[in-house]
């Protein structure tokens, strides 16, 4: 494959293959930060959804505080994606997760998503939440469909957002 034809095929669908490749290239650059920061931590990686898994766990999760805060894992999300980047030349959605912190955050997001249906039963025509990632923005279109709400998002880039309202 040309490097034009690898720049074309940057946005397609991956194949499993590719995924798992991906997966592989984060978890070295991934052991590269652990090791750096002296963090002890067992990786994990999957393929679900079109996109490539990397877990961190640790028996003692006190071990990977200084990298589960929801916004430590989405900088590190992104500066992993850039690492398989460069090294694949295609673009990844990656997914990474550090000791449970993709579930803590749905557990926030499932809270927002709540304090939303309580302003549209006080009568509130819609309800914006703040502007968040296009992952984030998956899970709060998944939590409000499981509520029966019709959900959309508006804006660009950082400033995109979802509005939620009654179907």
């Amino acid at each position: 494959m040309t490097q034009t034809d690898n720049t074309l095929d940057s946005r397609s669908t991956p194949t499993v293959e590719q995924l798992e490749q991906e997966g592989d290239v984060a978890a070295d650059f991934v052991e590269g930060i652990l090791d750096i920061a002296d963090i002890d931590g067992d990786l994990t990686l999957d393929v679900r959804a079109g996109r490539a898994y990397v877990s961190v766990e640790n028996e003692q999760p006190q071990a990977l505080s200084l990298l589960s805060d929801p916004d430590t894992v989405q900088a590190l999300q992104e500066l992993t994606r850039i690492a398989v980047q460069t090294k694949t030349g295609r673009f990844s959605r990656l997914i990474l997760d550090v000791g449970g912190s993709r579930d803590a955050r749905r557990g926030q997001l499932q809270k927002l998503v709540e304090r939303a249906i309580e302003r549209l039963e006080d009568g509130a025509s819609q309800a914006s939440l703040p502007a968040m990632s296009s992952y984030e923005r998956k899970l709060i279109h998944d939590i409000a469909a499981e509520h029966g709400l019709v959900s959309e998002s508006y804006g660009e880039g950082a400033d995109r957002h979802t509005v939620l309202r009654r179907a």
